[in-house]
């Protein structure tokens, strides 16, 4: 039921023909800043359930979740970590962990060698410093061995309800694309727009921008004909603009595929993602294919 729904919301979105967009004036910044809210209401409309789609159930899992996604898939990630959690379910176990053994565990994540050796000091510092918690603060986590602005805003903004803006690929590719601003920089982009939106919406704007570019703008091939909000967007025509071709492009729930999460809100649209092997769920992920 919640996934016809998604799909109808995409097709009574109007979709901007390529005839019918015509060569955009020069954009005062005001205008821009009206643009860009109003970008934030409809994808706030076309994905109200959007979250965070790593597993986790306390801030270390988002914590340590958000540092194995580098270069690899949530979906990777959700189908390694229950083996990880049920061998290292605290700080204090990660802390203490053989780093071979912990290798061998993550290895279907990729770079399993430098993410180990960043899980491992990042536990021993929760462990030392912090008395085994997760601190709630951006200065505490950036403090953190392989955490840096991007992991410490996922986690402060998930696991702890603090405003954050989280710069990953496709948000930064999304923000260039929409016009907020020019720079490649993540800190830069985290900056600058934080000053178009209140902080009261950096959070779920975050959520939504990120869904937006796994699902419909995409780096290489954007579905610009089956884009509900292409009439707002300036790059318009960079991808595919026939609504046909560009509806075959469309992925996850928007394309009748479910997401990466293995286990799902209860409101969110479409079946669970296909389940790892078995090996997964008796701890032998190291029989995983490691993502190319």
């Amino acid at each position: 039921m919640a996934e016809s729904k998604v799909r109808k919301a995409v097709a009574k979105k109007p979709v901007a023909k390529k005839a019918a967009v015509k060569p955009r004036k020069p954009e005062s910044h005001l205008a821009m800043v009206r643009r860009a809210r109003r970008i934030n209401r409809e994808l706030a409309e076309l994905y109200p359930y959007a979250h965070p789609e790593l597993d986790f159930e306390n801030p270390f899992q988002l914590l340590v979740a958000t540092v194995l996604s580098a270069q690899t898939t949530d979906l990777r990630v959700n189908q390694t970590t229950p083996a990880l959690f049920a061998k290292y379910p605290t700080p204090e176990d990660m802390a203490a962990a053989n780093p071979e053994e912990l290798e061998e565990v993550i290895r279907p994540t990729g770079f399993f060698r430098n993410k180990a050796k960043s899980l491992i000091g990042l536990s021993i510092a929760l462990r030392d410093e912090f008395g085994g918690e997760v601190p709630g603060r951006l200065a505490d986590l950036v403090t953190l061995p392989g955490v840096g602005r991007k992991t410490a805003n996922v986690v402060l903004g998930n696991a702890f309800g603090v405003p954050g803006i989280t710069v990953d690929t496709h948000f930064g590719r999304l923000a260039r694309r929409f016009g907020w601003t020019a720079e490649d920089d993540p800190v830069k982009v985290e900056a600058a727009v934080a000053e178009i939106f209140p902080k009261s919406e950096w959070t779920m704007l975050s959520h939504r921008v990120v869904f937006h570019g796994r699902r419909i703008c995409h780096s290489q091939k954007p579905a610009c004909g089956a884009c509900p909000i292409a009439p707002l967007c300036p790059s318009y025509g960079e991808g595919e603009t026939d609504p046909e071709k560009a509806r075959k492009l469309l992925k996850y729930e928007m394309g009748g595929q479910p997401g990466q999460r293995l286990r799902p809100p209860a409101d969110f649209p479409g079946e669970a993602a296909a389940r790892a092997d078995a090996a997964v769920h008796h701890g032998r992920v190291a029989d995983l294919a490691v993502d190319a």
